[in-house]
Formats: C-alpha cells, sequence, structure tokens
C-alpha cells in the first residue's frame, strides 16, 4: 500500500511531498499553515520542506504570507490553481476505495487504524496532529447543546476558534486521555 500510494502521487508535474504539502496547508487552521508546523507534520527537515514550498511557490500553487499578528511568521495558502490542483489529487483514489471498504466494514476498520497509528506514533516517539474539536484543550463556548455547531476555545492559546477553524488540522493538538 505505502509503495503504490507513493507512486500514485508522482502526478501533475508534482511528487509525493509536493502533494502532501498541498493537502496540508488546505486542512491545516490558522496556528499550523506554517513551514514549521508542515516540517513537524511530514516529519522532515526545515530544509527539505523550504525546497518543496519554494517549488509550489514556483508553480503558482502556493502563497506565503506574513501572518498579521507577528510579521516575522509566515501563513501558508493555497491559490486557486493550488486549490485546483487539489481537485485532482491522485490519492482521491484511495479515498474512495476506502469508503467503499468503510460501508461494509465500519466503525471496526477505523478503529483498528486509528489504534495501529497510534501505537506506531507511541513506538517512534512521533507527535500526533489532531482537529481542534477532538483537542483535549478544545472547549465549547455554545450554550446551545450542539457540539457540531458551537465555536470554542483554544486552551493552548485562548483564541476562540470558529466552526470552519475546529474541524481543521492543528499543531497544537493534545489527545483526550
Amino acid at each position: 500500500m505505502g509503495r503504490l500510494t507513493r507512486e500514485l502521487q508522482f502526478a501533475d508535474g508534482l511528487n509525493p511531498a509536493q502533494w502532501e504539502a498541498l493537502r496540508f496547508i488546505a486542512q491545516a487552521n490558522k496556528y499550523s499553515r506554517s513551514p514549521t508546523a508542515l516540517a513537524e507534520y511530514l516529519g522532515a527537515t526545515k530544509g527539505t520542506v523550504s525546497q518543496t514550498l519554494i517549488a509550489l511557490e514556483n508553480k503558482g500553487l502556493i502563497t506565503r504570507c506574513k501572518k498579521t499578528c507577528d510579521r516575522r511568521q509566515v501563513d501558508l495558502c493555497l491559490t486557486e490553481a493550488g486549490q485546483a490542483m487539489l481537485a485532482k489529487d491522485p490519492m482521491q483514489t484511495l479515498e474512495q476505495a476506502s469508503q467503499e471498504i468503510a460501508e461494509e466494514l465500519g466503525g471496526a476498520m477505523v478503529k483498528g487504524l486509528t489504534r495501529l497509528l497510534h501505537d506506531l506514533q507511541a513506538r517512534h516517539q512521533v507527535g500526533g496532529f489532531g482537529v481542534c474539536q477532538e483537542c483535549s484543550l478544545f472547549c465549547v463556548n455554545s450554550g446551545n447543546g450542539s457540539l457540531d455547531a458551537a465555536d470554542g476555545t483554544c486552551g493552548s492559546t485562548g483564541e476562540t476558534i470558529d466552526g470552519d477553524e475546529k474541524s481543521k488540522i492543528c499543531i497544537n493538538y493534545k489527545t483526550v486521555s
């Protein structure tokens, strides 16, 4: 599976690292769209990630913007061309196949793969990323009783997390014990 998925990602003039970077930028929240977070997520060096980002910038797929709160930090953003490229993501075939299997095997498959991932992360001392709404630091602000509709507060930064951001990947993620 690993070899096949890697092979699939040599498509449309991109390599697997470039595809992974595009996917991450599209799925990351405001705290995580940085070269440092991308390097941590990919388990790559800053130099390798820098070269990947330069290639993506040269292809017009991403831009680097200075963050308004700290002009020294960079926010990575997809361009319209980057979003269009992701619409042709070769990994969509894997997603489609897994959805068909999921209908058949349901929660057992997800539970097993999640356990495998967490076991591998623990054995290799690799930090986990996750989404805000599943984080132990996410505090719901809404009084309507619906977690799906509720905004929240990040327990790490104290900032409000809106409905769109709470479903994105976050570098500050902490697992629920």
